[in-house]
């Protein structure tokens, strides 16, 4: 009996660690969802509110979008180890500074030269705000969580950043680029010495059911009166008031939604003209550049049609020097073949000028052939000189009737 005792009191021991187990695991789990879920519900209204006023610092929106974003960031953060083996508190720009070196044109040298902000705290405070006013904070997140090796150095097990819903925790911050923010870095919400305090008030909703015995208004008034001494079925009001009142709580929660509304509808209607107006310089735009293009189109059509014209003009005047050229060529090639013909009457005048230099004194020789300095004198020359009617100049030479007497 004491045996079976004892095995069961250890059964129970064992039961009970991991019992500790599970249930600190379910709670790291859900303190997860709630931030990451909180963290949804401050970006979306954000976004709305961005709609009707700029976000600065005295945004109560923003104020808790900071504080949830600045718990996400701290989740499971390692302590800093000293010499002497004690771990001092870390704040999540000591994981920033190092983890966001590999972004383009960072802000971390401008922020750690800042004069005004000391602790490591109020300096990664001012390092979102600089963030979302240069719409670059979903890129810091990403490029912070791709250093998975940084990462895991600086958190713990079970940290947001080192589970899936860091990637989840990126895409939401996407959205907070379409809003331009406003913020002063000297102003209170730098000051490190406070942690950041989540507002959940403005995200919890409760439902009341149909099958509820009460309502609201009843229950608020049974627990103001609950404390007083009065507080006697005599005391209480006709049902007739309570109703009377609830209907007009419905109608004036009824009346700030219309008018909710009714601001709504005047933005967007708004927003509608300045589309119209923007869609109509842009149609007009549009068609002053096809117009341009038309114009352009136009000269380009005159300008290659001229283009063709002097090439045209160009290649007939290229045929017509070639023409030229042959019959240049033509006429070089007929005084070529004219040349030797030249050479021989030049040598026939020769010969007779020199017979007639030599037969001066002989009358019926010059009478005879004549002036042998015209071409038809030359040709009856030959012509005779053909007809051997003329004797060579050595037979007259050598010819005993012939010489003089």
């Amino acid at each position: 009996m004491a045996s079976r005792g004892l095995g069961s009191l250890s059964g129970g021991r064992g039961g009970g660690g991991g019992g500790k187990k599970s249930l600190s695991a379910r709670n790291a789990a859900v303190e997860r969802r709630n931030l990451i879920t909180v963290c949804r519900f401050s970006v979306k209204t954000l976004i709305d509110r961005s709609c009707f006023e700029t976000i600065d610092d005295s945004s109560p929106e923003f104020n808790n979008f900071a504080a949830i974003l600045e718990q996400i960031l701290s989740h499971r953060l390692k302590g800093q180890v000293t010499w002497f083996g004690y771990e001092s508190p870390r704040s999540f720009w000591d994981y920033i500074r190092v983890a966001c070196r590999k972004v383009s044109q960072n802000c971390i040298c401008s922020i750690e030269n800042m004069e005004n902000v000391s602790s490591s705290r109020a300096k990664g405070r001012a390092w979102i705000r600089v963030a979302l006013m240069e719409k670059h904070l979903s890129e810091y997140i990403s490029t912070a969580l791709r250093d998975f090796k940084t990462t895991r150095r600086f958190y713990e097990d079970g940290a947001i950043v080192l589970g899936e819903e860091a990637n989840m925790l990126a895409g939401m911050l996407l959205g907070l680029n379409a809003i331009d923010f406003s913020f002063c870095l000297k102003g209170e919400g730098l000051d490190g010495s406070f942690p950041a305090v989540i507002d959940y008030t403005p995200y919890l909703k409760f439902t009341q059911s149909s099958d509820s015995i009460s309502s609201d208004e009843e229950e608020l008034r049974t627990l103001g009166s609950s404390g007083s001494e009065s507080s006697s079925p005599e005391n209480v009001g006709p049902p007739y008031i309570t109703d009377e009142n609830t209907w007009f709580n419905k109608c004036k929660r009824v009346k700030q939604k219309y008018q909710l509304t009714l601001e709504q509808k005047a933005y967007l209607e708004e927003l509608l003209r300045l589309r119209e107006n923007q869609l109509s310089e842009s149609v007009s735009q549009n068609k002053i550049l096809l117009q341009r293009i038309e114009d352009s189109d136009l000269a380009h059509k005159l300008e290659k049609e001229q283009l063709e014209y002097i090439i045209v003009e160009l290649q007939d005047q290229l045929k017509s020097y070639q023409n030229l050229d042959q019959l240049s060529a033509e006429v070089s090639l007929s005084q070529t073949s004219l040349d030797p013909s030249q050479s021989q009457d030049d040598g026939k005048q020769d010969t007779l000028n020199s017979i007639s230099e030599g037969k001066e004194d002989t009358p019926s020789l010059l009478g005879l052939c004549g002036s042998l300095t015209s071409v038809a004198s030359y040709k009856s020359l030959t012509s005779l000189k053909s007809n051997d009617c003329l004797a060579s100049p050595t037979a007259e030479m050598t010819s005993p009737g012939l010489t003089p007497s």
